[in-house]
């Protein structure tokens, strides 16, 4: 899942962005509405967590755009007004979701992977590749029925490569799925990352290298 932080008060959206990369999502922020719509037309999201009271353009402003273009990105809103009316009016500008500050971190989270959920197909809530199981709800692996400890970026690179079924994915697109926007993209951490799944994956090896072209179950 590639996620989208629009908050203007830094220290909440860190923590937003934080709080979600430790659920294996990649996770970029962006602190005004300027900014935020500049992410939006260079890059694909999966969720977008908007604050309303975005300061350069504002966030219904935003939803109204996504609308009008026809972004597929769902959204979840926050602010910090609960009342019946403002739910009802952030819903009706394209948002798919409220939230009211205060709110519970692991609801954010929920409501976040229930959106991710809804914004591409449909996945079962367990992954299966040959002997392989992937358990998205409790985002636990097991090979054989043996328990996989994979990091953040393991366990991502992994379902990315799951949820292709055999297809090849490309370096570029397990950078634009698994990691953000300050991943450069020259970078080898796909390859180390790769191996280190391959290791922790062990005999027989399940992931194929496409000389040229990526990688494959």
């Amino acid at each position: 899942m590639r996620i989208l932080v629009a908050e203007d008060e830094h220290v909440l959206a860190d923590l937003i962005a934080e709080g979600l990369r430790d659920q294996a999502m990649a996770v970029d922020v962006a602190y005004d509405g300027a900014a935020a719509l500049e992410r939006l037309s260079v890059n694909e999201y999966d969720v977008l967590v908007l604050d309303r009271d975005l300061p350069e353009v504002h966030g219904d402003d935003i939803c109204r755009e996504l609308a009008q273009r026809g972004e597929a990105v769902r959204i979840l809103m926050l602010t910090a007004s609960g009342a019946v009316h403002e739910r009802i009016s952030g819903l009706n500008l394209g948002a798919d979701d409220y939230l009211a500050k205060p709110f519970a971190f692991d609801e954010l989270v929920a409501r976040v992977c229930a959106l991710a959920r809804r914004a591409g197909q449909p996945l079962p809530p367990v992954l299966q590749w040959q002997d392989i199981t992937l358990d998205m709800a409790r985002r636990q692996a097991h090979r054989a029925g043996r328990y996989l400890p994979l990091s953040r970026k393991e366990y991502a690179v992994l379902e990315v490569l799951m949820q292709a079924r055999g297809t090849v994915v490309s370096t570029e697109e397990l950078l634009e799925r698994a990691w953000d926007e300050h991943t450069d993209p020259f970078t080898t951490v796909v390859k180390v990352t790769m191996s280190k799944l391959r290791a922790k994956l062990g005999d027989p090896p399940v992931i194929s290298t496409v000389p040229g072209s990526g990688y494959r179950l």
